[in-house]
């Protein structure tokens, strides 16, 4: 068992989750708290009723999230929202959301832990939001046939491939989650590929105007890394066990 004020404040520190400004209605952090203590960490992507009722289950009583609670702001706790905070409650476990901070960490990140499952060397930052670059930019040099069998292998059915960009790309770029804000900063960074999440219809004409590779490997798929190495470094330093919270989100 570990005090709940412990845990949190070994996952700010971790994440330097302080040290970001986020978008609106992320609120990095404690979300919700529980009485006290944690006996159990879990790990999911979406602070979600699915997973809310998996912690339940479980007996998670410490879950770190990757999407929080309050991304459409002030609402009433009535229908819907209701149950999904009554279940949270009913299980007393508390909720740590980590965003921005748990994409761009150059250890336990998405962007860096999706680098190394592809065996690409990060080289550089990438992609500045509000001072701090949040994607990066990893080593390139290899084909993009070998590049696209890596992510079928690592998202088996998942991967959308839109090649119009060199064969052998020099470098290539990672933005897990959605890249919608990156495919127009591609060629001014000197870029011609990206891994991505997802991004927007429009881009599939950008890629052939811009001879740009785009490769679209799912939202939620591409954001399972960095909770799930959170909770394990926390669970390992407090003696815990921890389980990863998965749901099939198709996006």
């Amino acid at each position: 068992m570990a005090r709940l004020d412990d845990v949190v404040a070994f996952c700010l520190e971790r994440t330097q989750t302080l040290a970001w400004k986020d978008f609106p209605g992320a609120w990095n952090g404690l979300q919700v708290a529980n009485g006290g203590e944690v006996r159990r960490i879990g790990a999911a992507v979406d602070a979600g009723l699915v997973p809310f009722r998996l912690a339940e289950q479980e007996g998670v009583d410490f879950l770190i999230v990757h999407h929080g609670l309050f991304w459409d702001n002030h609402r009433p706790l009535t229908g819907p929202a209701y149950v999904k905070i009554r279940t949270l409650l009913r299980a007393d476990c508390a909720l740590f959301s980590c965003h921005l901070p748990l994409d761009a960490h150059p250890e336990i990140g998405n962007n860096a832990l999706l680098a190394r499952e592809l065996e690409l060397a990060p080289k550089r930052g990438f992609l500045p939001f509000e001072g701090r670059e949040v994607g990066l930019v990893a080593e390139g040099g290899l084909p993009r046939a070998e590049l696209r069998r890596r992510l079928d292998m690592l998202f088996p059915g998942a991967v959308t491939a839109i090649e119009y960009g060199p064969e052998t790309p020099a470098e290539v770029a990672i933005l897990t989650g959605s890249g919608a804000s990156a495919v127009a900063e591609l060629r001014p960074a000197g870029l011609h590929t990206l891994v991505t999440g997802e991004i927007r219809q429009n881009h599939f004409n950008l890629a052939q105007e811009h001879e740009l590779n785009l490769y679209l490997c799912g939202h939620y798929a591409t954001e399972t890394f960095g909770v799930q190495a959170l909770a394990r470094e926390a669970a390992e330093h407090f003696g815990l066990p921890w389980s990863f919270l998965a749901t099939p989100c198709p996006l």
